[in-house]
Order: structure tokens, then C-alpha cells, then sequence
């Protein structure tokens, strides 16, 4: 098996701390049905949102019969991007990525609402094709799922793009007229008539072929409801949308009952405003059509669309081939660890156990180790009765994205075991996502962990002059020279009970 090292993974390791290395960036999304303003920490691979606002105007509310944008939606559209001018100047967002979606694009009154809007925010505002829609949105998904595979689609107030998504490419994509604010109005409101409406698109649409057997990533707010709906009814402990995987026939049976219940179900299931309790509905109608219509597998959602997708597609090549998972557990380092360098010794001290008669160390593996290393440390400030809870809810509910509800579970698992004790009874509920052999390796590494920083103080310089072999059924750690005088109780416990975790007895020779 080809040996895997940290240098097979590229991280953007930018840092904020020098000047002029990082600034704010915006990009304001002006969507059929809401307008928002999300400010980013900086253009990189994975970007932290410092602010997030929106506005629902429903701009395209009539369009598709009126032929015009709302006179309402409209002036609530411009009261928003007024405001969101001013915040992009207190917080210093020099780079600004200004965008407008299906509404704007389709109605007579668009370029005059256009202008307008340009004059309130202060910027440039780029009407996007429909072509460019969907681009955007599947490089949204890659940005937060690099391994996707499958069709991605983004539901609009407007429209819906989809968009085939092949081993980190992004294939031709069509737009159809199917966004809640276009049914709505084409339908009179009449859910059987819109259903007919998305049915006769999809029959015409072969892409909904490429779904055979893969799986569909649903982008946009309406739908992102769906999954609070399903999580809440089925007790799921993780709230974490990016990456939250339906099965197929919970999907159908999902979208059947949300498209059959009233604005006033909705907002009690989902707890959302009436203005997106009237569509989601027909949110969830076009779903399942969707769905029933296609082969899809399963049902994948992700946080990151568009506007993820355009700073993602403005990023030198080098920076989008980061991985956006040790790129965002870097940064985690870099703001709680005692030092970040350390971290990166102990990435290349695991090394160490990989062999067959220590742990398995695919790519896949191996990634999730060192990003396990990289948060090993994020809970030395919390008092000490306290950093194993501490570590653990910061892992499990962190921003992060390229990580799947398994690998995050895994994650937060090992940094509780490294702090609460490597055979600590783990939360059930947590635990329940991942299978033994997660379990284990998490054991493992927090057993690693805790040894490494019993002989590092956690400053770097000590691990890599620290043997740890696997050998004829021991764990061997040496301690010679100048470093045989690190040897002592807590490193001869932590040392025994690293080798018990993976079935060895662990020896110390100095």
C-alpha cells in the first residue's frame, strides 16, 4: 500500500496575523425571492462568514405573470442593499461580489431595478445567465464537497439549476422555470396544477438521467428546511445540515407529507417566517418529482451554493485543489492550539503507527488523522474538569465543510478521548453515528495524543526526536540521550494504554 504523508494534502496555512494577508470579502446575492449579504473572513479555500443577513423581498413574486418585478419586493430590495452598503464599509470589504439571479434576469423591470439596486449598494451588480447560475451553484458544492458525485440542484424563488458534478468537475447544466415564486404564480397557488407544471419539465429534461443510482445535492434555503423537518421528527442528534444524507424513500415520504401541509404546518414544523412557509410546500413538491422521476440514490444537502460557488471559482487553481477540511482545522490550530507548529510534528509523529499491525491509513484515513491532530489541543483554556465536553461540542458543531456526519462524529469523539480518558464512556448519541472501528481509531489517537503531549509539554522540536515503533507485537517508545529523562509514570500509564487501544503491550527503552 502506498504510504501516505501530510504532504500529499495541500492546506491554505494563510495567516491573518500578517498584514495585508487577509480582508473581508462580500457577496451580495440578489435572489428571486430573498436578498442577502454574507461577509467572509478572506478569500481562501475554506472562508469563515463573519456576517450573514437576509432579506426576504420576494422580488419575483408575479413575475411570471405580471411580467414585472414586485413594486413591494422591489422597494424591500432596495431598503436592504441601502443597508447592507453601510455594513460592507464598517467592516472594511474592499472586494465585493455583487449578483443577481432569475427574477432580475427575466422581468421587463429588471434593468431599471438593476440600476437602482447598483446606486443603493455602491457596486457593480452582475445578472447571472442562467448557464452561470448553475455553475456557481455546483462549484458551491464542490467548495464543501470535493468527492461529490452525482446532480447538483439550486432552488431559487425563480428557478431551479441543475448541474451533473464528476470527480471535482463540473459538467453542463440546464435552468428550468420551477422556483416556488414562478409556480406559485403560474399555478394559481393550486398545488395540483404546479405539480403538472414540474412534471412536464422534468419529462423534457434528460439530466435527471445522470441521477441513476448517485445522488442528488439540494441547495438553497427552502430546501435546507426540509432537512430541520426531517432531523426534528426523527430525532437526529447532529444539526448539522452540510453533508445531512436522506435515504431515498424517507426523501419521498419527506417531500409527499411537507407538500401536503398548510403555511400554518410549516411554520410549526420548521420553525420559519410565514413568507417561507407559503413556498415550501411547493418546495417540497418539486423535490419529490425530482426524485420520483429520477434514479436517485439518496438525498444529500449542502450549505454552500452560489455565493460559496463564485468565491470559489475566484480562487487561484492552486487554492481551490486545498483540501477545505484541514484547511478549516489549520485555522482551528492556529486560533486555539498552544502552537499550531506542534501540531503539525504530531501530524508526522501518527505516521508512526501506520502499518498493519497499527491502523489502517487510506488517503481517506489518514486525512481525518491529521485533522485530528490539528484540533488535538483546541481545549487547553477550558478547566480541566470541563475541556473534554468542551472539545468535544466545539468539533462536533463547528463550521467546518469537506466532512461527511460519520468523519465529524469521528472528530469530535477523539478530541473527547483525549481530554476525558482514552476508554471514557463516549455520548451515546454521537456514537450512534459512526461504527466500532471508528470508535477505535478515535481511541487510538486520543491514546497518541495524550503520549505525544506527556513528552512535548506541547512545543515543538521534541516529537521527532522521539521514536515510536510498532515492533513483533509491542508498541516501542525509546527515550535515549538527553530525552531519557522524559521517562516517569505518566508517560509509562499513557504509554500502556496507547498499546492497549491497539492491542499491543507497550514497552519504554531508554
Amino acid at each position: 500500500m502506498t504510504r501516505i504523508s501530510l504532504s500529499d494534502f495541500r492546506i491554505d496555512k494563510i495567516d491573518e496575523t500578517k498584514p495585508g494577508r487577509l480582508k473581508p470579502v462580500a457577496v451580495v446575492d440578489i435572489g428571486s425571492n430573498s436578498v442577502r449579504l454574507v461577509i467572509y473572513d478572506g478569500m481562501r479555500r475554506a472562508p469563515a462568514p463573519v456576517f450573514n443577513e437576509k432579506v426576504l423581498a420576494g422580488l419575483g413574486k408575479g413575475v411570471a405573470t405580471s411580467g414585472e418585478l414586485s413594486e413591494e419586493g422591489v422597494e424591500r430590495a432596495i431598503r436592504a442593499l441601502t443597508r447592507f452598503r453601510r455594513l460592507m464599509e464598517q467592516t472594511g470589504c474592499r472586494q465585493v461580489f455583487a449578483l443577481a439571479t432569475a427574477a432580475a434576469r427575466d422581468a421587463a423591470n429588471g434593468e431599471a431595478f438593476i440600476r437602482a439596486a447598483e446606486e443603493a449598494l455602491g457596486h457593480t451588480i452582475h445578472v447571472l445567465t442562467g448557464e452561470e447560475e448553475a455553475r456557481y451553484a455546483a462549484c458551491g458544492v464542490l467548495a464543501g464537497m470535493p468527492d461529490a458525485n452525482g446532480v447538483t440542484g439550486d432552488l431559487g424563488g425563480g428557478s431551479l439549476e441543475l448541474v451533473p458534478i464528476k470527480e471535482g468537475k463540473v459538467k453542463t447544466g440546464v435552468t428550468l422555470p420551477l422556483g416556488p415564486l414562478r409556480l406559485m404564480d403560474l399555478s394559481g397557488g393550486e398545488m395540483t396544477r404546479a405539480a403538472e407544471i414540474v412534471e412536464e419539465a422534468f419529462r423534457n429534461a434528460p439530466i435527471l438521467k445522470k441521477l441513476e443510482a448517485r445522488a442528488f445535492y439540494a441547495v438553497g434555503g427552502a430546501w435546507r428546511n426540509l432537512a430541520r423537518i426531517h432531523m426534528s421528527a426523527t430525532g437526529y442528534p447532529l444539526r448539522v445540515i452540510h453533508y445531512y444524507t436522506i435515504p431515498r424513500h424517507e426523501a419521498l415520504r419527506l417531500t409527499e407529507q411537507v407538500s401536503r401541509m398548510s403555511p400554518a404546518d410549516v411554520m410549526e414544523a420548521a420553525d420559519v417566517s410565514e413568507r417561507r412557509a407559503e413556498t415550501l410546500p411547493l418546495a417540497a413538491m418539486v423535490l419529490n418529482r425530482l426524485l420520483a422521476m429520477s434514479g436517485a440514490r439518496n438525498l444529500v444537502f449542502s450549505v454552500l451554493g452560489v455565493r460559496e460557488g463564485v468565491l470559489y471559482a475566484n480562487l487561484p487553481k492552486g487554492k481551490r485543489k486545498s483540501d477545505p477540511l484541514l484547511s478549516a482545522t489549520w485555522d482551528f490550530a492556529r486560533r486555539y492550539s498552544r502552537s499550531p507548529e506542534h501540531e503539525l510534528e504530531l501530524c508526522d509523529w501518527s505516521d508512526r503507527i501506520c502499518n498493519p499491525e497499527g491502523i489502517e491509513c487510506t488517503r481517506r484515513w489518514s486525512r481525518l488523522r491529521y485533522a485530528a491532530c490539528m484540533l488535538a489541543d483546541i481545549g487547553w483554556r477550558a478547566h480541566p474538569d470541563y475541556r473534554g465536553s468542551r472539545a468535544f461540542t466545539l468539533v462536533s458543531q463547528a463550521n467546518f465543510t469537506g466532512i461527511d456526519h460519520y468523519s465529524r462524529a469521528f472528530l469530535a469523539l477523539t478530541v473527547f478521548f483525549r481530554y476525558q480518558g482514552v476508554f471514557a464512556t463516549p455520548p451515546a448519541e454521537i456514537a450512534a453515528l459512526v461504527d466500532d472501528k471508528a470508535i477505535r481509531r478515535a481511541r487510538v489517537l486520543a491514546g497518541l495524543f495524550r503520549l505525544a503531549y506527556s513528552l512535548s509539554a506541547a512545543m515543538p522540536g521534541a516529537l521527532p526526536g522521539i521514536p515510536l515503533e510498532l515492533e513483533n507485537g509491542h508498541l516501542v517508545l525509546r527515550l535515549e540521550g538527553e530525552n531519557a529523562a522524559l521517562a516517569g509514570e505518566t508517560v509509562e500509564k499513557r504509554l500502556a494504554q496507547l498499546g492497549r487501544a491497539l492491542g499491543r503491550t507497550g514497552l519504554l527503552r531508554t
